[in-house]
């Protein structure tokens, strides 16, 4: 697959909502319906079994190794690339993860950055702590152990010693730098502040960085930004227009180079992030 996304190549991009989001196509007929219950039902399913068999897996893991995660990470990975095939979204990965302590930054597109990401290489997803209340949500999030922050200065302290120590012990905290999800056809600029945790003294020496491109290719004739979920879209019609496409398209993973702390301001390391991301969008 050779394409070009249509990405802003500098920072004009605080007027790109005013374009309209692509119509949710909402399943009619039975045929719809059928494709509808046959892959959310195979999804729903693999997820519920991925539930119930991580909770005495981390219990055994937690015994033997502490806040390590090698057992749970690499099963939460396997139940992603399962639930992506149920719903017939292809899905590659370019690049390899990286090695040694640090923490992965991507652009955010859609709900499905969930399945994809996580299918790319065990991670654990960075969020805002209102998502801990979502219904549903809530028992995925705190199943794979989502880092939580709350905007508060006067927690700052506090949530930068739980970065750090999840990063000693080995978990890939995984940022949205760009603070909110798009149409998947461009970057924003990256916010420079969520960097600044990278830089404290108490995250090991040799510290890296790693920026991942994830890309959605829309189903054959299909709206580009069939698969991007942004601003006011509801969740459940675009999951059921998801579940219902007659094709499905394909979803790119890009694992670029990573990039050392060591040096770097929060802005340097911000713009170097950003540029990686953005280099990755022309697969």
């Amino acid at each position: 697959m050779n394409r070009t996304l249509a990405v802003d190549p500098g920072r004009g991009e605080a007027t790109w909502r005013d374009q309209s989001p692509p119509p949710v196509a909402r399943p009619h007929g039975l045929r719809d319906w059928l494709r509808v219950m046959r892959r959310g039902g195979g999804a729903v399913l693999v997820l519920l079994l991925g539930v119930l068999l991580i909770l005495p897996l981390r219990g055994v893991e937690r015994l033997l190794h502490g806040q390590r995660r090698p057992w749970t990470g690499p099963h939460v990975q396997l139940v992603c690339r399962l639930t992506l095939a149920c719903m017939g979204i292809r899905w590659r990965r370019l690049g390899k993860p990286m090695r040694g302590p640090g923490a992965v930054v991507a652009n955010h597109s859609s709900w499905l950055d969930i399945l994809v990401l996580n299918a790319a290489m065990p991670v654990f997803f960075v969020s805002k702590a209102e998502v801990a209340t979502w219904p549903g949500i809530n028992i995925l999030t705190r199943v794979t152990n989502t880092h939580f922050v709350v905007r508060d200065p006067r927690l700052a302290q506090e949530q930068a010693a739980e970065f750090a120590a999840r990063v000693r012990a080995g978990h890939r905290l995984l940022f949205f730098p760009e603070g909110t999800s798009t149409d998947g056809q461009r970057i924003l600029p990256f916010k420079p502040t969520l960097f600044q945790g990278f830089l404290d003294p108490a995250l090991p020496e040799g510290l890296a960085v790693q920026p991942v491109s994830a890309i959605y290719q829309a189903p054959a004739g299909g709206d580009p930004r069939f698969y991007g979920w942004w601003g006011d879209m509801d969740l459940g019609p675009h999951l059921l227009a998801v579940l219902a496409a007659r094709w499905q398209g394909q979803a790119s993973v890009v694992l670029h180079d990573p990039i050392p702390v060591a040096g770097q301001t929060r802005k340097t390391l911000s713009i170097a992030c950003e540029n990686a991301v953005r280099r990755g969008l022309v697969v």
